[in-house]
């Protein structure tokens, strides 16, 4: 955010800036969601709905988990939450105490740490690299709790940054791992629908228990109306409401008509993942030649790039592409502490004429360096 603060000063100034920094799609809400607000708005009552949400968008959510994965989900088990942010503190509040501690993969999304910090709960960070694919797997849980006090394990896939998916057989393990040893298994499905050569799958078609959380910001481009969803075991529910109806009362009531009608935008939808694909494929293909390693993309819509050819420093360097170049990008320290400072991210959720004009300033300016 402070990379966007300081893009935007510069067009304020007559700069001219390429957009890689933030994860928001370019593409708008699409019509149907702004058809179903608009005659909601119009029907004048904008009020108060359930603290788990309309009933109406809790039974679309499970007819989702049937139609998009052969799992069946009880409609009871479904939380409506402002954003997976909100749904975050909530899950976070009615799984752990304070104190507990929580394996999450390094490079990850920093939020992760951050909530948890603010709910005195111990982030234990879990380095993945390219050696694995860049996936949290079983073998590297062991390798950073192997006195076994953990209380939970929080999974990502596709991943922020790096854009990787963990396989279906390693998340069968990671449901395995987490039920021997009584851990509390959350699983990060935000950006389910944006993947490009296979589909992602849900931790529910390995856990009944686990704890899964989305939204409707990434793949339904619904990021500014704040809601999204959990899928808790039954035992879960009824604290977590007890939880939103003093932290938040309820939902937004417009968002929730909103995203109900999203489900039937496929066709809009489908349209802009394709943009990404076209992106992912420029970038796959441009970024290798300019001399730069890239972690699978298998979803989302990020580019984990290593630049340590160039500097242990990428904030410096993402401050410079700015200055020079006019090409916003985020730099890995947000999402890795220690070896972050190799790396940067590149956003590719825009049209494919900004990451043509982004792979070309990059060429050349990395060409003079």
């Amino acid at each position: 955010m402070d990379v966007l603060s300081a893009a935007k000063a510069k067009e304020r100034q007559g700069g001219d800036i390429v957009h890689m920094e933030v994860g928001q799609p370019s593409a708008p809400s699409p019509a149907r969601v702004l058809e179903a607000a608009q005659a909601a708005l119009a029907g004048g009552h904008v009020g108060y709905t359930e603290a788990l949400g309309l009933p109406s968008l809790r039974q679309r959510i499970a007819r989702h988990y049937r139609d998009a994965y052969g799992v069946d989900v009880s409609p009871e088990r479904v939380v409506v939450t402002t954003g997976s942010s909100g749904g975050f503190v909530l899950a976070f509040l009615a799984l752990f105490e304070p104190g507990a501690r929580v394996a999450v993969a390094q490079p990850g999304y920093p939020a992760y740490r951050n909530i948890f910090a603010a709910l005195d709960i111990e982030t234990v960070a879990v380095d993945v690299s390219a050696t694995d694919n860049w996936v949290l797997g079983a073998h590297a849980l062991g390798r950073a709790d192997p006195a076994h006090r953990l209380s939970g394990l929080l999974a990502m896939s596709p991943a922020n940054p790096t854009g990787t998916m963990i396989p279906g057989a390693e998340l069968a393990e990671l449901a395995a791992v987490s039920r021997r040893r009584g851990l509390w298994f959350i699983s990060d499905e935000i950006y389910h629908g944006l993947t490009y050569e296979a589909p992602a799958q849900t931790a529910l078609a390995f856990d009944a228990d686990a704890v899964v959380v989305n939204s409707f910001s990434k793949y339904y481009c619904m990021t500014g109306w704040r809601v999204g969803w959990l899928v808790v075991p039954e035992r879960l529910v009824r604290p977590i409401e007890r939880l939103a109806q003093n932290l938040y009362i309820s939902p937004p009531y417009l968002s929730q008509v909103a995203a109900e009608a999203a489900f039937d935008a496929t066709a809009e939808l489908e349209a802009v993942r394709a943009v990404y694909a076209a992106n992912r494929a420029l970038l796959l293909h441009e970024l290798p030649r300019m001399g730069l390693t890239v972690a699978p993309i298998d979803g989302a819509f990020y580019a984990y790039v290593d630049v340590s050819r160039w500097t242990d420093d990428s904030h410096a360097l993402c401050q410079q592409m700015l200055e020079e170049i006019g090409v916003a990008a985020t730099p890995g320290l947000d999402f890795d502490p220690e070896r972050g400072p190799q790396f940067l991210r590149l956003s590719f959720a825009g049209s494919h004429e900004t990451c043509r004009e982004c792979m070309r300033r990059l060429r050349g300016w990395l060409q003079r360096r």
